[in-house]
């Protein structure tokens, strides 16, 4: 791959960073967006000048949307450039392809998945817009990053216009093991996709061998090699990389904005609500991939086998809001309800409640808060690419004083296993034995444990993941992209 001097770094995502909201007849305005990609790419494009390309998150017709977003770039010091949907690509790229084949097949929950054909086509269609969007300001010294799974087919419909631009990708979500990844109908078409790029970055080392083991049972003359840490493919005359590279968060961020005086306000709040008891907390998207329900379980195992934590605990489980109206989503939302329902009717005490639950986001300050004043994080997903939540606890957490249970399925888990205490989710009794040994561990083996889950969080941050990144990709660092004293953005009409 190239090496000369670059010019800019253009990240291209299913989403911007910012939402378009309707407030009133053709009133439009942004909101800052949320997730983990957003929370993990800000802090390394702002004021560097660079593109994000991405779908504005909106079907309609927007008056005056260049200036909308021309106005955000100013602010954000790089440029943003909508691709617009329609519903029915919408429906069936993203609602369909994305998320009812792609998303559950890739944790490991084929049973979940509707391979409709038409999805695919639309999928296709939709990743050559963003392509056509891609070749309209892509220069040939910038360096091109395109994210996740909505998007695995950018590269190739890049190649198809004969364009030999430096191109990477990264997967934020699992890869999955032959025999499962062989049941997608469009296997061959994904797997020729990802090989289109020049570097092709996944979240751990099982997610990379899955990779290359697909690549080896179903890619004919394929010939594979170990350069350092990266597995080098080559078909024909062309060469391409793998790797691995955890993502981290901004760490230093989350710790100073979690002594903010809002924050500590909100605290004391939170903290004289729960005075004498320990609280648990869960946070999640409402997704069927993060084991909420089976968490319920286990602290009802907890509760039953261990009387004596009652009154003395608290789980705290955070859901926030997703794909509302979808009818496995919403089916979701009333298992869960009806368990925690059924939970506080059995064990409730007067005075106490077991858990208590909120079905909505959290602003930041919200959100720190509870990071801090738990005593315990439970994040117990089935299956994730990272969970940067754990990081986020773990850097935010400025005391010292708590313990992290985490899920072995999260990719996190590489890298925070041996601080954290790590259980099977699927396991009822595991987990609730976790929690129990978490509630009774001494402030020592605590401030122990945290401190290393800290001291990781900081050093291999989201600046470490890009520098490592694009490493193994241009051979260049983050600082090869100098933050700019005063933005202006560009006009662009194409290059």
């Amino acid at each position: 791959m190239a090496t000369e001097p670059t010019k800019r770094l253009i990240v291209v995502s299913n989403r911007l960073p910012y939402v378009l909201e309707s407030h009133a007849r053709d009133k439009w305005t942004l909101r800052p967006g949320s997730g983990g990609l957003v929370t993990a790419l800000l802090p390394v494009l702002r004021d560097r000048g660079g593109i994000w390309i991405g779908w504005s998150g909106t079907t309609e017709e927007v008056p005056g949307i260049d200036e909308i977003f021309r106005g955000a770039s100013r602010e954000a010091g790089y440029v943003l450039k909508p691709v617009s949907l329609t519903q029915e690509e919408v429906d069936r790229y993203y609602h369909g392809y994305s998320n009812e084949s792609v998303w559950p097949l890739f944790h490991d929950l084929q049973s979940r998945c509707d391979f409709e054909p038409e999805y695919w086509h639309t999928y296709v269609k939709v990743n050559r817009r963003f392509a056509d969007a891609l070749a309209e300001d892509c220069g040939p010294d910038d360096f091109v990053w395109v994210h996740d799974y909505q998007l695995m087919d950018v590269a190739h419909h890049v190649r198809e216009r004969g364009d030999s631009a430096d191109l990477a990708f990264f997967l934020h979500i699992p890869f999955p093991a032959p025999d499962i990844f062989m049941k997608l109908p469009e296997r061959n078409a994904v797997l020729t996709s990802l090989l289109a790029y020049d570097l092709v970055g996944f979240q751990t080392q099982r997610d990379r061998r899955n990779f290359i083991q697909c690549v080896r049972t179903l890619v004919k003359h394929a010939r594979v090699r170990v350069e350092g840490h990266l597995h080098v493919v080559r078909i024909g005359e062309r060469e391409m990389r793998v790797g691995n590279f955890p993502i981290g968060i901004d760490a230093d961020a989350f710790a100073r904005s979690a002594i903010a005086p809002e924050v500590e306000e909100r605290l004391r709040s939170v903290r004289a609500s729960y005075a004498g008891r320990q609280i648990v907390l869960g946070l999640d998207r409402l997704d069927y991939t993060k084991g909420i329900p089976q968490r319920l379980r286990a602290f009802a195992d907890l509760l039953e086998r261990f009387p004596e934590v009652r009154g003395r605990i608290h789980l705290v489980q955070v859901v926030v809001p997703s794909r509302e109206g979808i009818p496995e989503y919403d089916a979701l939302r009333v298992e869960i309800e009806r368990l925690v329902g059924g939970i506080n009717g059995r064990y409730a005490e007067l005075g106490w409640v077991p858990i208590h639950y909120l079905y909505r986001s959290l602003s930041q300050t919200e959100l720190l808060a509870f990071y801090r004043s738990a005593d315990i994080a439970l994040i117990t997903p089935l299956k994730d690419g990272m969970n940067l939540v754990a990081k986020e606890f773990c850097a935010s957490n400025v005391e010292e004083n708590s313990v992290l249970i985490l899920s072995q399925f999260a990719g996190a888990a590489a890298q925070l296993g041996q601080a954290a205490l790590v259980v099977n989710p699927y396991d009822v009794e595991e987990t609730a034995d976790a929690i129990y040994n978490a509630f009774c561990m001494n402030q020592g083996e605590r401030r122990y444990r945290m401190r290393t889950l800290r001291r990781n969080v900081r050093t291999q941050n989201v600046f470490w993941w890009v520098d490592s990144f694009m490493r193994a990709a241009i051979d260049k660092e983050l600082h090869d992209f100098p933050v700019l004293e005063e933005y202006i953005p560009e006009h662009h009409e194409g290059r």
